[in-house]
């Protein structure tokens, strides 16, 4: 049964997006949208992706989003999600909301399908030219099985290949395509009785990095600065060096071309906002504003240059820390909030937010209700968490707290550690690893690091047998 007393929820993700990247965290990014939304409500400024098994970070980081579970609770790094793990959309279904789906869903056909009840739109994968993105009209059967021909080198052959998609917009971008869609649905819902969600997973700032012309002239290369940790390259074998996203810039890291894929990032971003303000401005023509949770969020980071590193696949926070911020009815506005927190405690939020019970499937996520309820912030200090804990692949773990953060590595059967004191050292420039001074902070945190292994489900999987093989951690 629907439930008119319950608020409308509007959850926009973004693909890429780093913790800092937006105007209200510090950066020179125009992005009036997204920090109107911060002032509105609470910004979790330590907001955290547990990692990925696989280098397509975003799959393993929806997977957890939609459904509440850890990172090695999930089946497939997340390409499919089984009948017996409830969805987000599913929970909502069941609880009387209208549910519509448009953009990049990374995470299998029929946990799209048992999802939503409306979309548009919807792309299926990873990347795509955002000029050109194969995209589906939403399917009430859920098939999603057509395929539109097409040559890749037309220059030089005339093989014909096949992408799944059912139409494409030729020369429309794909974070306008989204907003449009989007802004339809609100504007022409049948029923006005029914509570809704809706869900605008955008492909932006993802690479290609390519927007409309007019953003991209607000940042001018040679007026970006370079991170204070920029690198031409990364110190040691991490385990993902030459991977896709790493091959995006040469080798080593020229501070002239990563300046010019700072500026891209940013101009993005902001081309990003403004299609974030259109649905923002739709909800208020078309729906109630002052009734409707917004939840605002980054799939993963991006390094951009830091660390001699261009892509996600790495612990340092500008690939593991991500964007947070709800904001409606009940929810304490202009609030940051430095709990340690992970992408996966969203489902479990927003079942309390709604008084609804939280699905049993549901393993390693909680909810974030009491930090964002004003009854509760001037005295919350966090999620009872003291610690995240934080993998990649067979090749890294990391445990952080709100002070320090130890790496290991396991990579061509090598194993060090990195430790950074995040007060005196934010950038993680600085590895104290060695530092006989931080001895008992390295034990202590290994400790928590071997006790996370053990509690997480890794050890029943390839990725942990791997490391933990190399890094010295016996099952059982």
């Amino acid at each position: 049964m629907s439930n008119p007393t319950r608020p409308d929820i509007v959850f926009i993700l973004t693909d890429d997006q780093r913790f800092d990247a937006f105007g209200a965290a510090g950066l020179p990014i125009e992005t009036p949208n997204i920090d109107a939304l911060v002032e509105r409500g609470t910004w979790f400024t330590h907001a955290h992706v547990a990692g990925g098994t696989v280098g397509a970070i975003c799959m393993p980081s929806r997977a957890m989003i939609h459904t509440g579970r850890s990172l090695f609770r999930l089946r497939d790094s997340g390409a499919t999600v089984p009948a017996g793990h409830t969805l987000l959309g599913e929970a909502l279904r069941s609880a009387g909301y209208e549910t519509f789906g448009s953009g990049k869903w990374h995470n299998g056909r029929e946990a799209f399908a048992r999802s939503f009840t409306a979309g548009d739109e919807i792309f299926f994968g990873g990347m795509a030219d955002h000029w050109n993105v194969p995209v589906y009209h939403y399917d009430p059967d859920g098939r999603y099985d057509a395929r539109l021909p097409y040559i890749s080198e037309a220059f030089v052959t005339n093989e014909l290949e096949y992408r799944h998609a059912d139409h494409l917009h030729a020369g429309r971008h794909s974070s306008e395509i989204i907003a449009d869609a989007t802004v339809a649905f609100l504007s022409e819902r049948r029923s006005r009785e029914t509570p809704y969600f809706v869900y605008s997973a955008f492909l932006a700032p993802h690479d290609p990095r390519t927007m409309p012309q007019e953003f991209l002239d607000r940042y001018p290369p040679e007026s970006v600065e370079l991170p204070p940790n920029f690198a031409a390259g990364h110190p040691f074998n991490n385990g993902a060096l030459h991977i896709r996203d790493e091959e995006l810039a040469a080798f080593p890291r020229d501070p002239e071309e990563v300046r010019r894929h700072i500026a891209e990032y940013y101009a993005m971003i902001t081309h990003l906002d403004s299609c974030i303000g259109r649905i923002v401005s739709a909800v208020a023509e078309h729906g109630n504003l002052e009734n409707t949770v917004f939840v605002l969020a980054g799939d993963n980071g991006l390094a951009v240059g830091q660390h001699g590193l261009m892509g996600k696949q790495s612990l340092y926070d500008h690939s593991s820390r991500v964007p947070l911020v709800f904001a409606g009815p009940g929810i304490a506005p202009g609030r940051r909030d430095d709990s340690l927190v992970y992408l996966h405690d969203i489902f479990p939020t927003l079942c309390t937010l709604l008084g609804l019970d939280e699905p049993d499937s549901m393993l390693g996520s909680r909810s974030l209700e009491p930090l964002v309820r004003p009854e509760a912030a001037a005295g919350a200090a966090d999620t009872g968490r003291d610690h995240l804990y934080l993998a990649y692949a067979s090749f890294q773990r990391g445990v952080r707290t709100r002070t320090h953060k130890l790496v290991e590595y396991a990579v061509e059967g090598r194993h060090r550690a990195q430790l950074f004191d995040l007060q005196s050292d934010p950038w993680e420039r600085h590895s104290v690893a060695d530092d006989p001074a931080y001895a008992s902070i390295r034990t202590e945190l290994a400790s928590t690091l071997r006790a996370e292994a053990r509690g997480s489900g890794e050890m029943d999987t390839q990725w942990g047998r791997e490391f933990w093989e190399v890094a010295g951690l016996a099952r059982g």
